[in-house]
């Protein structure tokens, strides 16, 4: 991206928001990847727009991300921009029964502010590694929950700039899946309904959930959670364990060995490492089980 360009953005973004060949392996939970042509932390729906339109205009690459929770990042990095939605939106708010929430509130965050306002329904979400925007995308959940149980509206921008507001009904929620996922659409804000409970209750939970990921997953090591969707009638990790990969190493990438549904960054490896433990085990399975492992982890730019 050439010197006027970065002029112009930064007329845009403040300084202190732009980062030029950012490095990814900090910007994402598997802990890898090359650099960021140019890294902008968006603060405002205003800016976003700006961006969005201005980088349609001259044709220019760019990517939107939360904080990286379901990333893989090419070792030789990303071209043209990455915009993220992160701490710089993520107001919350309380009505009543109702939590409206910024894209980039963390998932442990709002479980905690819903937990502090005596409010039920988001204990499940207090251990996922990722942002409100990009759960409600995928309809992430957890020990029986999902984001579909509670979000009642959702606030989206178009790639044109154009502001959205999509009830329950119009975000077609599926398992790890929603209407935003086929669209170009940005969320921006979110509305949830939950129920009053005892707070005492709700942390109780919540503590209860945190001691089972402890056990059973391996959160010692980076990863970006579970690394593919659940087959439908099948639990991945079985599979993979039942095709003989629990420990399976390539690299500094491994199956893991606590959890054979995700695919951990043992010892400094590099994305190229990762996602060939992620095909091996795909092509394992399915000549092991007839099972496809659809990847839930997202690849951006250059392998």
């Amino acid at each position: 991206m050439n010197t006027s360009l970065l002029e112009y953005i930064s007329t845009i973004i403040p300084k202190e928001n732009l980062f030029v060949e950012e490095p990814m392996n900090q910007r994402t939970t598997f802990r890898t990847g090359g650099n960021a042509e140019i890294l902008i932390e968006v603060e405002t729906e205003e800016q976003l727009k700006q961006l969005i339109i201005f980088l349609n205009k001259i044709e220019e690459e760019y990517h939107i991300i939360g904080n990286g929770s379901n990333l893989l990042i090419g070792d030789r990095g990303i071209r043209g921009a990455i915009l993220q939605i992160g701490s710089r939106m993520s107001k919350l708010e309380v009505y009543g029964t109702t939590i409206v929430a910024g894209a980039g509130v963390l998932l442990s965050q709002l479980a905690a502010f819903a937990a502090k306002n005596k409010l039920s329904g988001l204990e499940f979400a207090s251990g996922i590694p990722g942002t409100l925007g990009g759960a409600v995308v995928m309809n992430a959940g957890a020990y029986g929950g999902e984001m579909c149980q509670v979000v009642t509206k959702v606030k989206v921008m178009t790639y044109e700039g154009e502001i959205l507001e999509l009830d329950h009904e119009t975000m077609e929620f599926q398992y790890r899946n929603s209407v935003i996922r086929n669209k170009k659409f940005v969320v921006l804000e979110v509305e949830m309904s939950l129920e009053l409970g005892d707070q005492k209750e709700i942390l109780a939970k919540m503590s209860e959930l945190s001691s089972a990921r402890k056990e059973k997953q391996p959160l010692e090591f980076p990863s970006a959670g579970s690394t593919f969707k659940r087959p439908e009638g099948h639990f991945s990790g079985k599979l993979i364990m039942e095709a003989g990969l629990k420990g399976l190493q390539i690299g500094g990438a491994q199956v893991s060995e606590k959890h054979c549904g995700f695919v951990i960054n043992r010892d400094h490896a590099t994305s190229a490492d990762i996602l060939e433990v992620i095909r091996t085990v795909q092509d394992r399975v399915f000549e092991n089980a007839g099972v496809k492992l659809e990847m839930e982890v997202i690849c951006l730019g250059d392998f």
